[in-house]
């Protein structure tokens, strides 16, 4: 077992046992915050030693040295500094190791965490470019949560063990990386995994993003200018992560991405900040996408920002939802060329013409959706045929059903570019490969790579993809269900009438001798 998955284990096990009748989607909450203030704080240590800001004398710790130098007047003067480069600002008083010393010496009084945050909160003004970034990233903590403990001093107890828990543990791997950004990420997947339906709101499955993320960036190389990518319903922040580790090395990148649920938010900022995503590739935005659209020529701060386009588009939506399709949303940019609006019921529609309007003309989109999106007629049917028309549909690929947290429908995935010279549309179907599991289906490594090579390749496989012309399309009313394209019917072995007759003739010999051999017996009995 790796490093992650060890402490992961332990750490969940631990969690488990401290969070007593608080439901694992809500307890959550305090667990991923308390793990996050460690990293920035361990991250601002290691600011104030690689850029000299402190002088440690032999035999004092960081901590007691930033403690000593950033006092007073002085204070602010630090503070500035710090923000001016990290984003953030912690006070001496306020830093992990600070918090845990106060919980050994059980001085810790139950304002001192509402202190921390406060004080977290106002510093984050300092630096006005990541004033968004970092603020409000810990609201999510409940410090009166009355499951904690019926009083103040029972609930700042319980808050106690969760630090003490998480400072237990030294989060390197074996050569000394840090791992503690793979912890965070294996522990948002377990928490999905016990959140049932709700899980299935911040996390996509990781074989999943490793589809989506390999497609989008299929054959890119290495360059030196930024690779932008965008997620509209980003989550937790993993598919956008995920899109990152696909990237060559070294290869700078932009992540974007908008969110509606505050507390998944306040995750997405983490998990990115965690992995190393410096606030300044960063722009998140806490937004109703089909609501609140990007401003044009800015980013989600308001910064000025032409990358309204992005190289890549990834997206897991949820699925049919439902959405505000007034007449007024026919003069939005975003769905005006299509003639339609998706259904005030099933916004699936909305999401993807969303996503295209923000695609980049060189890039390449791939969104998760139910099979109604391949079907489905009236308006919806209108808009696909549109998008079909337009030549910017590449391939439809069918997953296999039960691999979502919280839904056991099949899915597929949509993939599209905009500067296609070709008009045909591969189908794949993916849907009977999969791993049995005990709650879920997974896809394994093998799997995926035959759907990515499949995609790549483009050539008809056997009872699994085929390359459909424009004129296909057409003849089907550009309905797009799977099995109008690719036949996964197997024939079924043919029957050797001859053998069967000799079976039959053979049983009704066995059969004759045998009540033969019964009347014996029963003659002997006397009966």
């Amino acid at each position: 077992m790796s490093n992650v998955e060890n402490i992961s284990s332990k750490l969940w096990a631990m969690a488990n046992e401290l969070r007593g009748n608080m439901d694992a989607a809500e307890y959550k909450n305090y667990i991923l915050a308390f793990m996050f203030y460690r990293y920035l704080s361990e991250h601002q240590e290691q600011y104030l030693i690689d850029n000299n800001i402190i002088d440690v004398a032999e035999g004092q710790t960081i901590n007691d040295a930033y403690i000593e130098q950033a006092e007073g007047e002085e204070l602010a003067d630090y503070l500035e500094d710090i923000s001016s480069s990290l984003g953030y600002a912690i006070e001496p008083a306020d830093t992990w190791q600070s918090l845990v010393e106060k919980i050994e010496e059980s001085s810790v009084v139950p304002s001192d965490y509402q202190t921390i945050f406060d004080n977290f909160n106002k510093n984050a003004e300092l630096n006005k470019h990541a004033e968004q970034d970092f603020r409000g990233v810990f609201n999510d903590v409940n410090l009166g949560d009355s499951r904690l403990g019926s009083s103040t001093n029972d609930r700042a107890k319980s808050l106690n063990r969760i630090v003490k828990m998480i400072n237990d543990f030294n989060y390197k791997s074996d050569d000394g990386a840090d791992i503690l950004g793979d912890i965070y990420q294996y522990l948002i997947e377990k928490f999905a995994a016990s959140a049932g339906k709700k899980g299935g709101e911040f996390y996509t499955p990781h074989a999943v993003s490793e589809i989506l993320s390999k497609i989008v960036t299929l054959d890119r190389e290495r360059t030196d200018s930024f690779f932008s990518v965008y997620d509209p319903t980003m989550g937790s922040g993993s598919l956008l992560l995920t899109v990152g580790q696909e990237l060559p090395s070294g290869q700078p990148i932009k992540y974007y991405g908008q969110e509606l649920n505050t507390t998944t938010y306040n995750l997405a900022r983490m998990n990115l900040m965690m992995h190393g995503v410096s606030y300044q590739n960063m722009s998140l935005k806490n937004a109703d996408t089909l609501g609140e659209d990007w401003p044009n020529g800015k980013d989600a701060k308001g910064v000025d920002d032409p990358l309204c386009s992005f190289d890549a588009v990834v997206a897991n939506p949820p699925y049919s939802a439902h959405w505000d399709n007034s007449e007024t949303k026919l003069k939005d940019p975003r769905f005006q060329q299509y003639g339609k609006l998706a259904p005030r019921t099933k916004a699936d529609y909305a999401f993807i013409l969303h996503s295209l309007y923000h695609l980049g003309d060189e890039g390449t989109m791939a969104i998760v959706l139910p099979h109604g999106v391949l079907f489905r007629g009236a308006a919806e049917g209108v808009i696909r045929e549109t998008v079909i028309k337009k030549n910017y549909l590449d391939a439809v690929i069918g997953l296999p059903a039960n691999i979502f947290y919280g839904t056991g429908i099949p899915t597929t995935i949509l993939v599209f570019k905009k500067n296609r010279t070709n008009k045909d549309i591969l189908f794949i179907d993916a849907s009977r490969e999969f791993e049995k599991a005990k709650n879920q289906n997974k896809l394994t490594e093998e799997h995926i790579d035959k759907i990515v090579e499949t995609y790549k390749n483009r050539q008809d496989v056997e009872r699994y993809a085929h390359v459909a012309s424009r004129e296909e399309i057409e003849s089907n009313d550009y309905n797009l269900n799977i099995p109008r394209y690719v036949d996964t019917f197997e024939p079924e072995e043919e029957i050797d009438l001859a053998e069967v007759q000799r079976l039959i003739a053979q049983d009704e010999k066995e059969i004759a001798e045998l009540e033969k051999v019964i009347a014996d017996q029963l003659k002997l009995l006397g009966v």
